[in-house]
């Protein structure tokens, strides 16, 4: 979609990303979204579909802030966040860009944690 054609409906699109406004389909961790891709029939005939990834709702524990946060994760992401070594890890070594702004407020209460330890 594009971002323009909805700026005159919604004005505080333009100072909130239109990904982050409406409850989309798109992992708070890893930014995995929708794929866009064909149905081919026998006859091979080619019609439009949406490849949604398989979110859940879950509650993941931060080691460092002795507290639980719900996410809506991808089960991709779950499996990576597993692979890191927990919820911590994978957020301070994830771009922002690809975090949801709960993921990232999240982060930034991690570096404010750690930075008095060290």
């Amino acid at each position: 979609m594009a971002l323009h054609r909805y700026a005159r409906r919604f004005p505080i699109i333009g100072t909130i990303t239109f990904r982050e406004r409406i409850m989309s389909r798109i992992c708070e961790l890893t930014g995995k979204g929708r794929q866009i891709g064909h149905n081919v029939s026998h006859a091979n005939n080619k019609t439009k579909r949406v490849f949604l990834p398989n979110l859940q709702n879950v509650t993941l524990m931060s080691e460092a802030l002795d507290r639980s946060f719900k996410f809506r994760v991808s089960t991709h992401g779950l499996r990576s966040v597993e692979h890191n070594g927990g919820l911590d890890n994978w957020l301070l070594k994830t771009p922002d860009a690809k975090l949801s702004t709960q993921a990232r407020r999240v982060k930034r209460e991690l570096k404010k944690a750690a930075s008095p330890a060290a």
